[in-house]
C-alpha cells in the first residue's frame, strides 16, 4: 500500500484516478473499514497537507462556508449568528467523544454517506450545498440530489468534496437536533434535525428532515407543508411527524429493527420540533 501527501488539489485529483486509490481525510470511516477488511485500498491520498481545506467562514448573514477538512470539534466550537450555524454546532457535539471530534472531518463524515451518520440529515434540513472538485472540474450539488443510498453518494470517480455551503435558515428562527443512540456518541438509531421560525404564534418557516431511517436521509414536502401556520401544538407536530415516518423505509439491524425505527421516527421528529419550538420563546 501507498501513501501519498499532495499540497494541491489538482495533485489530489490526479492520484484517485489511479486503481483502488482511496480519499483520506480524517480516517475515521476509512480506517475502521480497513480495519474490519472491507476495503484494501492500493493508495491513500491523504488531503491533510491541502491548504484552505480546513476553512470555516462565518458569514455576516449567518451563512456558512464549511471546509471538507474541518474538524468535528472545529464545527460543534461555532458561535451561531443563525439557526444553521446553531444545527451545525449542536450535530457536531453530538458526534463520538472527544477523540473523534478532534480527528474526524465534515467532509469525510459526508462523503461516506452513512444514512445513520449525523451530518447527512443536518445538511439536508439545512438545504445545504456540497462543492465538489474533480477531473472535470469543479460542480456544486444539493444535499437532495447528493446522497443516493446506503453509503452512495453523487461522487465520481476521483472527485472530492471540498466544502458545504450552508444557507443561514429561517430568519430569527432557532433550530434543534434530536437522536436515539444506544449508547452516548453513537451512530443514531433515528435521528431528526429541525429548523423553524414562528410569527405571532403560528409557525412561518420550518425545515426537518430525519435520519436512519432510510438509505438516505428523509425531508417531506408534505410534513413541512402541514406545520405552516399552524401554532406548533401536539396534534400538529404529530401529524407532521407521522407523515415523515410514513415516508421512511428503514432496514433491520443491530441498532433496531425497522418497526422499531418506524416507531421511534415519530417521537423523535416531534421532540425535535418542540425543542426548537421553545428556544424561541
Amino acid at each position: 500500500m501507498k501513501f501519498a501527501l499532495p499540497e494541491t488539489l489538482a495533485d489530489a485529483i490526479a492520484l484517485l484516478g489511479e486503481d483502488g486509490a482511496r480519499c483520506l481525510a480524517g480516517g475515521q470511516s476509512l480506517v475502521a473499514m480497513m480495519n474490519a477488511r472491507l476495503v484494501s485500498p492500493s493508495t491513500i491520498v491523504s488531503l491533510r497537507a491541502i491548504p484552505g481545506l480546513d476553512r470555516i467562514e462565518s458569514r455576516a448573514d449567518g451563512s456558512l462556508l464549511i471546509g471538507a477538512m474541518a474538524r468535528h470539534a472545529d464545527v460543534a466550537r461555532l458561535t451561531p449568528r443563525s439557526p444553521a450555524g446553531a444545527l451545525f454546532a449542536t450535530a457536531a457535539g453530538l458526534i463520538g467523544h472527544p477523540a473523534i471530534r478532534n480527528q474526524g472531518t465534515i467532509g469525510g463524515s459526508i462523503a461516506h454517506a452513512d444514512p445513520s451518520a449525523d451530518y447527512p440529515a443536518v445538511v439536508l434540513c439545512a438545504g445545504a450545498t456540497m462543492h465538489i472538485a474533480g477531473p472535470a472540474g469543479n460542480r456544486a450539488v444539493s444535499a437532495a440530489e447528493f446522497f443516493r443510498g446506503y453509503y452512495e453518494t453523487a461522487l465520481q470517480p476521483g472527485e472530492i468534496v471540498t466544502a458545504v455551503e450552508v444557507p443561514a435558515g429561517p430568519r430569527g428562527g432557532a433550530a434543534h437536533y434530536e437522536k436515539c443512540s444506544l449508547v452516548d456518541g453513537d451512530f443514531a438509531v433515528v435521528s431528526a434535525a429541525v429548523m423553524l421560525a414562528v410569527e405571532n404564534g403560528c409557525c412561518t418557516a420550518v425545515q426537518i428532515a430525519v435520519g436512519g431511517g432510510a438509505p438516505v436521509p428523509i425531508r417531506s414536502a408534505a410534513a413541512e407543508a402541514a406545520l405552516i401556520g399552524t401554532p406548533l401544538g401536539e396534534a400538529d407536530i404529530a401529524a407532521a411527524a407521522r407523515t415523515l415516518a410514513e415516508a421512511a423505509d428503514p432496514i433491520d439491524d443491530f441498532r433496531g429493527s425497522a418497526a422499531y425505527r418506524r416507531k421511534l421516527i415519530p417521537r423523535i421528529v416531534a421532540r425535535a420540533v418542540a425543542a426548537a419550538k421553545r428556544k424561541l420563546a
